[in-house]
């Protein structure tokens, strides 16, 4: 796999269920009662529970990990929610390589669900050595790549 800028990642789908919401809001601490009460989550104006944004955060990282391989680090995330993510839907989440500079790659990520986008944002990873990178269009070649000059006989 070359890491070219505007390649763009496979989907990943994933369903949306009662436990994958509650067991990640517990899995980060998040105690607040609209990701694990339906009944109160109904009282504050929800049709249902919804996943908390460090799942949502937990998600697109696996993304990119999955995508990019277990030693590719992840820099940065920088995701903004939007339409909350409910039971019985699913989010399918899609990438694009936006820059590939120094073996880092920058990555436009989207996660879409019935009702609209859940996710939106970037990721910067930085990539494992053995990852090839297409090489960069406004890279100086060196005297290595130019060819070798040949002797002319007219002279």
């Amino acid at each position: 796999m070359t890491v070219r800028t505007g390649d763009e990642l496979p989907p990943l789908r994933i369903p949306i269920t009662r436990t994958l919401i509650v067991a990640g809001a517990l899995a980060s601490r998040d105690y607040q009662d609209v990701h694990h009460d339906h009944e109160a989550a109904k009282e504050k104006g929800s049709p249902d529970i919804f996943m908390n944004i460090l799942t949502t955060n937990g998600l697109v990282g696996r993304y990119i990990t999955d995508h990019f391989g277990p030693r590719a680090q992840l820099r940065k995330v920088a995701i903004r929610l939007g339409a909350p993510n409910y039971p019985g839907d699913e989010m399918v989440l899609t990438g694009e390589i936006t820059s590939v500079v120094d073996g880092m790659a920058e990555v436009a990520v989207t996660g879409r669900n019935g009702i609209g986008h859940h996710v939106t944002g970037k990721v910067t990873v930085r990539l494992p050595d053995d990852v090839p990178r297409a090489p960069r269009a406004d890279a100086p070649t060196t005297t290595a790549d130019a060819p070798t000059p040949t002797p002319d006989a007219s002279r």
